[in-house]
């Protein structure tokens, strides 16, 4: 709770930190099933290079494109579709997926998990009606999902990567162990970690900055070494993303 009031007060200058030269990235956050807002954002960043010229933009999604939304599967068409036009964009595996993934492998206790954490939205988006899914054990919904996610679905979210480093910025999906080198971080961390991640005050890899999502703030919040950019797109109606260029930064939102 202090986090998310600081969030909307306390504003830290943006340390000197560059993108790499000649590039222009844009990060963004959580999307959770929310094709309309992905797609207004997507529009913003159109317009956003064309008015800003010079490199075309190179789009990382900092993960949890998935559940708690209603169209976690039309996300995941359309963003399929997207990196088939622009190959450079990149995605993070953010923990929904990892889930998800895990869940569709046949593992039951991921299954009860994923339907626990807002998969249950996922689930109805494959066209899976309320009632058969309601109706259904874990057994039947598990035999339901195996015949509605297409394997482009799956293959698309096993390509997904842990970490994105481009120029002194860390692309992550949910923060990293605070003093552990990068090339020491463990996937679960990445995907996972909050607390002792959120709670560390000095930056947290020196002389680099962390861009993440998971944890929701009212506002995209800047830290000593790091950059929150989910700003809970489900409840708030509020997506959001930032764009690197040499030492500038700037943010991008799509509001319901």
């Amino acid at each position: 709770m202090l986090e998310r009031l600081l969030s909307r007060f306390a504003k830290t200058p943006p340390a000197a930190v560059r993108a790499p030269e000649g590039r222009r990235l844009y990060a963004i956050g959580d999307i959770h099933g929310h094709l309309d807002l992905l797609g207004g954002l997507l529009t913003q960043i159109g317009a956003d290079e064309a008015a800003r010229s010079g490199p075309r933009g190179e789009l990382i999604f900092l993960g949890d494109l998935i559940n708690r939304g209603p169209q976690s599967a039309q996300v995941i068409d359309h963003l399929i579709a997207l990196q088939a036009e622009r190959p450079e964009t990149r995605f993070l595996l953010g923990n929904h997926e990892e889930v998800f993934l895990k869940a569709l492998s046949g593992d039951r206790g991921a299954l009860r998990f994923f339907d626990r954490m807002g998969g249950a939205q996922t689930i109805l988006s494959y066209g899976i009606t309320r009632n058969a899914y309601e109706a259904a054990d874990y057994d039947e919904l598990a035999a339901m999902l195996e015949k509605v996610v297409p394997p482009a679905h799956r293959a698309f979210l096993a390509s997904f990567e842990d970490m994105i480093v481009e120029g002194d910025y860390v692309f992550v999906h949910a923060g990293v162990r605070p003093r552990v080198p990068l090339e020491e971080q463990k996937p679960g961390d990445l995907r996972w970690i909050r607390d002792d991640f959120l709670r560390e005050a000095r930056p947290l890899i020196p002389g680099m900055v962390i861009v993440h999502g998971h944890t929701i703030f009212e506002d995209i919040i800047e830290r000593p070494g790091r950059i929150g950019l989910d700003t809970g797109a489900y409840r708030s109606g509020v997506l959001s993303a930032m764009g690197f260029e040499g030492s500038e930064r700037w943010i991008l939102q799509e509001n319901s």
